[in-house]
């Protein structure tokens, strides 16, 4: 049994632009290309795309995704690790979930906040290792002493500016402009500006972002539905990460 690339498109809440780009660079190779030209794919390549989902919950690039399945020669192995992720961020959100309810409850009753209860949950530092792991001690010591140095007026600051950058990708998404056209390219390079901001990020040492990470990052806003909403959805990510990518091309 196989599925049309518009079916898996659907199923896995992605693109079949995505799927294509995924197949260009050899990292989901459809199982046929049947007469009509289009993409199929049979049980092992929906398990492999599963995978390649799932490290990009992880926030791995695509480049780190392809040498992470090569690598890995037991999907069911490899499942069992992703599951073990899986389930502690489910025990991580139902955590805040609580933490959130509880708060709503003390205000909405007039009772007294227990700091002690609020932030259940919330706690960044649980991803230490992995981060170390992935991009090395130092970019978590310096991403995680920048947040930590911030007051809670600064940090409100930079999230309403970050809120205010994703509304105006919205704005301009939703007006249809040409994602190569000036407006577009003054957005993204004021995204390149921000991600060069973020202390331990690629490119946070004043070069700015390289183009593979810049990239990298605009796919996964298109492949992850999570990040997607912050653009409007599917069509908003697809747009940014246009953008995005002439403007990777052009200066990058």
């Amino acid at each position: 049994m196989d599925w049309s690339i518009q079916e898996i498109a659907k199923l896995a809440g992605t693109t079949s632009r995505t799927l294509r780009h995924y197949d260009d660079i050899g990292l989901l190779t459809p199982a046929r290309i049947g007469s009509n030209g289009y993409r199929y794919y049979d049980e092992p390549a929906l398990v492999r795309l599963q995978r390649i989902m799932l490290l990009r919950e992880l926030g791995l690039g695509l480049p780190a995704i392809g040498d992470v399945l090569d690598r890995e020669e037991s999907a069911p192995h490899a499942l069992r690790s992703h599951l073990e992720w899986l389930r502690q961020e489910q025990q991580r959100l139902a955590r805040q979930i609580a933490s959130v309810v509880n708060t709503i409850g003390a205000l909405e009753g007039g009772e007294r906040l227990m700091a002690e209860n609020m932030f259940d949950g919330f706690d960044h530092t649980q991803y230490k290792e992995e981060v170390e792991q992935r991009w090395g001690k130092d970019a978590y010591a310096k991403s995680d002493a920048w947040w930590r140095s911030m007051s809670a007026e600064e940090k409100t600051d930079w999230q309403q500016r970050v809120s205010q950058l994703n509304r105006d990708w919205i704005a301009a998404s939703e007006r249809g402009i040409d994602p190569t056209g000036d407006e577009a390219q003054a957005l993204a390079q004021r995204h390149f500006e921000w991600l060069r901001g973020i202390p331990g990020t690629p490119g946070s040492d004043g070069q700015g972002p390289t183009k593979e990470y810049f990239v990298g990052l605009a796919e996964m806003y298109v492949a992850d539905e999570r990040f997607g909403a912050n653009y409007g959805g599917q069509a908003g990510a697809g747009f940014v990460r246009d953008a995005m990518t002439a403007y990777a091309d052009r200066n990058l």
